[in-house]
C-alpha cells in the first residue's frame, strides 16, 4: 500500500474555493495558544452529498447539499475550548481561533511547531466518485432494485429503495506539527419489501455500500438487494412466536457483529474508562471474555465503512487490539484520553463533522475467528436461537447491560434450523456474554456498509464483525415457554 503524500485537492488549495496554506494555519494556531493552551487543533470540512429514494415505482426525492467550515479546538489539561464557524475568511476564522483560546486565561507563550504535511496510507482512493456519475445511472438503479424485488412474489406489495453518497474532504493542523489532507467517499444501498398475505404484512431488507463508487454493484447487483429483501420479507409470513426464557443462541457471522459493537465495544472507548463510567474501567490485564474471544477494531480494512487513513485529530488508525484470548489489553484512545493513560493515541478520535469535537470511537469492530465449523455449532444446540439479523437495541455503558431486538432469526431444534421468528429480544450483559461463548466458527465476516454509531449526540459510520458464534446461555424475550 502506497505511503506518497497527496497533493492539496479543491477546496483548501490555493486558488480553491476557500484557499487554506500553511502561513495561515500557523497564524490560526497560534492565536489558539496565546491565552495558554498547551495545544490546539484546526479541522477544516468540505462536503458534498446526495440522496435518492424511490417508492411505488417512482423516484420520490432527490436531493444534493454542500457543507462547508472550520472547527477550532484548544487544550489546556483536561479542560477544551471550541468554536467553529461555516464562513472561511480570515476574520471568521481568527474570531472562532480567539474564543476556543479563552479555555486558558493564564498566558502564555507558546507557539506552534513547524507544520509537516503527513503521508497517509490509500485505503479507499478511487478513480471516480459517485458523485461524479449522472444522477440517471443512480435511478436506474434504484428502480431496478424495486423492480426485482415486486418482481420476486406476488406476495410483495411494496418496495422501497434508497441511496446516499458523499464525499469528505478533511484538512487538519495541529499545533505539535502535523498537517494531513484525506477525501473520504461513502455510499450506502438499501431496499425494504413489504409482503402481505391475509391482511398479515412483514417486511424485508438489504443493503449495503462503504467507501467505495458505483462499482460496488458489480459484485452486488440492485437486482440481488431487491431479491433478497423480497425473499426475507415472504420467509417472515410464516414466522412465529418467538419463545421466553434462557437458551442457547448462534449468532450469524457478519451483522450479529453489531452486538459486539454496542454491548462490548463501547465499553472499550477510553473516555468512559478515563471517566471510570466504563464496566471495563480498570480492568486491563484481566480476563474479560471466553479464551476464545480475541477483539480488534481494525480501520485498515480497504474501502470499509468504518476505515479511514487519517482519524480526525491528524492521527493514523491502525489495528487495535481490545481483548486478546478473553484478556482486555487495551483501549480506543482520541488525544485526550491517550494523554490521560500516558499512552500514543490509537487514531479513533472521531467526529460527526467540523462543528463537533472528537471523541474515542470505533472504526471497524471485529470479532476474529475460531477454528469450529458453522455447521457443527448449530449441529451443537439442541433447543436454542439463530440470530441472523438484528434491529435497535439499548445498552448501558456502566455495566453492559443491553437489549437488543432481531429482525431475522430462526428456532434451532435438534441441530437443525426449523422456523422463522418474530418479537425476539436478546436480554443480557456484554461481559457475561462473552464469558459464555463457547464455539467460535472460522468463517468470520465483515457486514456490508449499513452501520452508523451513535455518541454524544454525534453519528459516524462504522463497520462490524464476527464469524459464527456459540453463547451457551442469553435470557431470550418473547413468549413464556409453556
Amino acid at each position: 500500500m502506497s505511503l506518497e503524500p497527496r497533493p492539496f485537492l479543491a477546496p483548501f488549495a490555493p486558488g480553491g474555493v476557500a484557499g487554506i496554506d500553511e502561513p495561515t494555519c500557523r497564524r490560526l494556531l497560534a492565536i489558539c495558544l496565546s491565552q495558554g493552551g498547551d495545544y490546539a487543533d484546526l479541522f477544516f470540512e468540505y462536503r458534498r452529498n446526495g440522496g435518492f429514494s424511490f417508492d411505488e415505482g417512482i423516484l420520490k426525492a432527490a436531493s444534493r447539499g454542500v457543507s462547508m467550515g472550520l472547527g477550532v479546538r484548544v487544550q489546556r489539561g483536561d479542560a477544551t475550548g471550541f468554536a467553529f464557524v461555516q464562513d472561511l475568511v480570515w476574520e471568521s476564522m481568527k474570531r472562532a481561533a480567539e474564543t476556543a483560546a479563552r479555555i486558558a486565561t493564564a498566558g502564555g507563550s507558546a507557539v506552534p511547531v513547524e507544520l509537516v504535511s503527513q503521508a497517509l496510507p490509500h485505503r479507499y482512493d478511487l478513480t471516480e466518485t459517485s458523485l461524479d456519475r449522472p444522477s440517471a445511472d443512480k435511478r436506474d438503479l434504484l428502480q431496478r432494485a424495486s423492480a426485482a424485488a415486486q418482481a420476486h412474489d406476488p406476495l410483495i406489495v411494496r418496495a422501497e429503495v434508497g441511496f446516499s453518497e458523499s464525499i469528505r474532504e478533511v484538512l487538519i493542523a495541529t499545533s505539535d506539527g502535523k498537517l494531513c489532507f484525506d477525501v473520504q467517499p461513502m455510499i450506502r444501498f438499501a431496499v425494504r419489501a413489504v409482503a402481505e398475505r391475509d391482511g398479515a404484512r412483514q417486511d424485508g431488507s438489504s443493503g449495503g455500500g462503504g467507501r467505495m463508487s458505483l462499482g460496488y454493484f458489480d459484485d452486488h447487483s440492485p437486482e440481488w438487494h431487491g431479491e433478497r429483501a423480497a425473499q426475507r420479507a415472504i420467509v417472515m409470513l410464516d414466522a412465529k412466536e418467538a419463545p421466553a426464557g434462557q437458551m442457547p443462541v448462534v449468532l450469524a457471522p457478519g451483522d450479529s457483529g453489531i452486538l459486539l459493537h454496542e454491548a462490548v465495544g463501547h465499553g472499550l472507548e477510553a473516555d468512559f474508562n478515563r471517566k471510570g463510567t466504563s464496566r471495563y474501567a480498570g480492568q486491563i490485564g484481566e480476563t474479560v471474555a471466553s479464551s476464545l474471544c480475541t477483539v480488534v477494531d481494525d480501520a485498515t480494512l480497504v474501502q470499509g465503512r468504518g476505515s479511514i487513513n487519517v482519524d480526525d485529530e491528524g492521527n493514523e488508525p491502525g489495528k487495535s487490539v481490545l481483548i486478546d484470548k478473553g484478556v482486555l489489553v487495551g483501549y480506543l484512545h482520541d488525544r485526550l484520553s491517550a494523554r490521560h493513560f500516558k499512552m500514543e493515541s490509537t487514531g479513533n478520535g472521531r467526529r460527526e463533522s467540523y462543528a463537533w469535537t472528537a471523541h474515542p470511537r470505533m472504526t471497524n469492530t471485529i470479532l476474529l475467528a475460531g477454528d469450529s465449523d458453522p455447521d457443527e455449532i448449530v449441529a451443537s444446540v439442541s433447543r436454542g436461537i439463530y440470530a441472523k439479523r438484528f434491529g435497535g437495541g439499548q445498552v448501558d455503558i456502566s455495566n453492559g447491560d443491553f437489549v437488543f431486538s432481531l429482525t431475522e432469526s430462526y428456532l434451532i431444534e435438534d441441530g437443525k434450523l426449523t422456523y422463522p421468528l418474530k418479537h425476539v429480544n436478546l436480554i443480557g450483559s456484554g461481559p457475561e456474554v462473552l464469558s459464555k461463548v463457547s464455539m467460535l466458527g472460522h468463517d468470520v465476516e465483515v457486514s456490508d456498509g449499513i452501520w452508523a454509531c451513535g455518541k454524544a449526540g454525534q453519528t459516524v459510520p462504522v463497520g462490524v464483525g464476527c464469524p459464527t458464534v456459540k453463547i451457551d446461555e442469553i435470557t431470550v424475550g418473547g413468549t413464556q415457554l409453556g
